[in-house]
């Protein structure tokens, strides 16, 4: 079998019709070039080239043979190039999960900056809840995952991608939307539409402590799971909700949000989980592009 070589010379020679402009791209002399030659055309049994002491010209196999060396010449080149691109986690494909939430407003960063920073990567996003994406990273099937804390599975490691504060989510036509800020004794009496304990279980923890620190029973009306239905029972003057301020990007009309004001910060916060021992350069990268995002 011919080696890459053997195809490099023989291409040079095809392209440039002449040995010594084709040993001087090569940097070699003419007599190897010659040899490397001679040794393909004995391995294909056939002759590539016809050679007077004035030109060089190819024959029909050589003619024949000259796109496909190129090709292989190319795809060994690129196979190089792709290999030691993944080796070092600046290509491939990244299976990332995400919850709908984090879609809002640090999932759009993230995907910005890993552009910028990677683009020879191809992303593969999958929206999941937390608890799915956990299963999904355990099996494999999963790269990463911005998932709500805590991550608490020994197979697992998580950094901090997002700490944002709640706010809270009036009809425009409520009173309290003229005030500048609200606090949680200022909520107490109205109808609160409320994470479901069991779909969405860290903002229901969340927001039912966050009362409870108050010593405020909320009067709730509906609980739901996913924050833009929320917002739109909002929108409806069903009731008022407390959400990541990252859900002020939906801008629904009818809605506005107002600061929460709390003696102490209780941020909703998500993760970037991974699995131990994934041999992956690419969440090394993906986790130093994280960390290099600036603050929403």
């Amino acid at each position: 079998m011919f080696d890459f070589s053997q195809l490099r010379c023989f291409a040079a020679v095809a392209e440039e019709l002449h040995f010594g402009r084709a040993a001087a791209r090569l940097n070699m002399t003419q007599p190897p070039l010659s040899r490397q030659i001679q040794v393909l055309e004995r391995v294909l049994d056939v002759q590539l080239l016809e050679r007077t002491s004035r030109s060089v010209r190819l024959t029909a196999a050589g003619r024949s043979f000259l796109p496909e060396a190129q090709r292989i010449l190319r795809l060994a080149e690129s196979a190089t190039y792709l290999t030691r691109q993944v080796a070092a986690g600046r290509a491939g494909v990244l299976k990332l999960g995400f919850t709908a939430a984090s879609a809002y407003d640090c999932l759009p960063r993230l995907v910005a900056a890993l552009r910028r920073a990677l683009p020879e990567v191809t992303l593969a996003l999958r929206e999941m809840v937390t608890k799915d994406q956990i299963e999904e990273l355990l099996a494999g099937r999963l790269d990463a995952a911005l998932v709500r804390p805590p991550v608490t599975h020994p197979d697992l490691l998580a950094v901090r991608a997002l700490a944002e504060p709640l706010v809270v989510a009036l009809p425009a036509e409520n009173p309290l939307a003229a005030r500048d800020a609200l606090a949680p004794g200022d909520l107490g009496g109205e109808p609160l539409i409320a994470y479901a304990p069991n779909e969405a279980r860290y903002f229901h923890d969340l927001v039912q402590g966050l009362f409870a620190e108050a010593g405020i029973r909320p009067r709730i009306v509906q609980q739901l799971a996913q924050i833009h239905s929320i917002l739109a029972l909002v929108r409806t003057a069903l009731g008022i909700a407390l959400v990541p301020a990252g859900a002020e990007h939906l801008r629904l009309d009818g809605v506005v949000f107002r600061p929460l004001v709390l003696p102490e910060p209780r941020p909703a916060e998500l993760v970037l989980a991974w699995r131990r021992d994934a041999d992956e350069p690419l969440i090394a990268r993906l986790v130093s592009v994280l960390a290099a995002m600036p603050p929403a």
